[in-house]
């Protein structure tokens, strides 16, 4: 199964990826402050259940390259830690502009769930990512298909984690960062910077 050291290592990593604002925690929370916490909680499982799909996409796609070719899975494992490092830089500059401080909602429909599974499921980023981040984690010599599946898994239950949380508290939450812009751009900055050494030391450390 997965390497303890390289658990750990995801554990970091999909945490700081799920507490960091993205499309579907500003969705979540826009439908809250649209139609309250019942609304915000309908959304979140609605995004969990998009996640899913890319989760079951990735597992198989991602078990077929591994089986086809061995240099192939290499290739997308060190591309996976750049999009690491990529995604920790995008981090720090968005930290610095002016627009880390402001929320973009999306447009508000009628059912949040199918809006949630929607939002989440056609969202080509959230493919992108779970395709070149779990390889990093995964030891080819045990159950692929498995540990792409748990890692994924564990991934969308962080998020969701996360996009609850935004529901119970949405109100406080939208507060704070509108009256205080520097906390999301410090608490993106960290994150940022933490995803940059995840990936480097992910790219240098090789197998053991």
């Amino acid at each position: 199964m997965i390497e303890p050291h390289k658990f750990c290592l995801f554990l970091v990593a999909a945490t700081l990826l799920s507490i960091s604002p993205g499309p579907g925690m500003l969705y979540v929370l826009a439908r809250t402050l649209h139609g309250g916490r019942r609304e915000g909680l309908a959304s979140s499982l609605g995004t969990a259940v998009g996640g899913m799909v890319h989760v079951v996409a990735a597992t198989l796609g991602l078990s077929a390259i591994l089986l086809s070719s061995a240099l192939a899975f290499a290739v997308l494992k060190y591309a996976g830690a750049a999009y690491l490092v990529y995604l920790g830089c995008r981090m720090l500059l968005t930290a610095r502009s002016a627009e880390a401080a402001g929320f973009a909602p999306p447009a508000i429909q009628s059912n949040p769930f199918q809006q949630g599974v929607v939002t989440e499921a056609l969202n080509p980023k959230t493919a992108v990512f779970f395709f070149t981040f779990l390889p990093q984690f995964v030891t080819p010599a045990g159950p692929v298909a498995l540990q792409f599946l748990l890692l994924g898994t564990i991934s969308v239950v962080l998020n969701s984690l996360a996009d609850v949380a935004v529901a119970f508290f949405a109100a406080p939450l939208a507060r704070s960062f509108a009256a205080r812009p520097g906390l999301r751009r410090t608490q993106q900055a960290a994150c940022g910077a933490t995803l940059i050494g995840l990936g480097a030391y992910v790219a240098v450390s090789g197998e053991k």
